[in-house]
């Protein structure tokens, strides 16, 4: 078995049963791998916790790049995308990013591996919202992006509790209104 594949479990298990009840066993029965082989790559649970979120934090980052540069979908669309993608996550009963919120919870010393591996995370959600603004050249994209993040945090930290999707679809609405204000604002509309 790859080391992806592992992660690749290790990521479903995590957000099932969350950072604080996932343990090595739950891992290695999730992939049917050995303990003792999974201990050769990852010595303990934390070493493991860490190894998955940053393979999912270069997930993500790889599907951010895809879609900054995808030349056919508009700014607003892009802006919007990640709500999209995460309904078809909750629909398959998967909670990505919702790890990186619980994080920085559950180690919550800032100069923890884990916690910087999480901040650094929300840090990249941030300059993707805020380099798609400026591209769009609304009015203080830096604040309207600490707005948007904002949304999407509530939207993920709903997501640990709750798992439900109607919430994914509240705050698409909520983001797509303070999107359409930013807009306005950058029109003069609202002067």
């Amino acid at each position: 078995m790859q080391r992806e594949e592992v992660l690749e479990h290790a990521l479903h298990v995590l957000e099932q049963q969350g950072l604080a009840n996932t343990t090595f066993g739950m891992v290695a029965a999730r992939a049917d791998y050995p303990i003792d082989e999974m201990q050769r790559f990852w010595p303990d649970r934390e070493a493991l916790l860490y190894d998955a979120l940053r393979y999912h934090s270069q997930q993500i980052d790889a599907w951010r790049r895809q879609l900054i540069h995808d030349e056919e979908m508009r700014d607003e669309d892009k802006l919007l995308a990640r709500y999209d993608a995460l309904s078809g996550c909750v629909d398959n009963e998967r909670y990505p990013g919702c790890l990186f919120i619980a994080a920085c919870s559950f180690f919550p010393d800032a100069s923890h591996p884990i916690h910087q591996l999480a901040d650094q995370q929300k840090r990249a959600a941030w300059e993707f919202t805020h380099e798609l603004l400026t591209r769009l050249e609304v009015d203080d994209p830096a604040m309207v992006a600490e707005q948007m993040e904002l949304v999407l945090e509530g939207c993920l930290s709903r997501l640990l509790v709750k798992h439900d999707r109607a919430d994914v679809d509240t705050a698409k609405r909520l983001a797509e209104d303070i999107l359409r204000l930013a807009l306005c604002r950058q029109g003069g509309a609202l002067t």
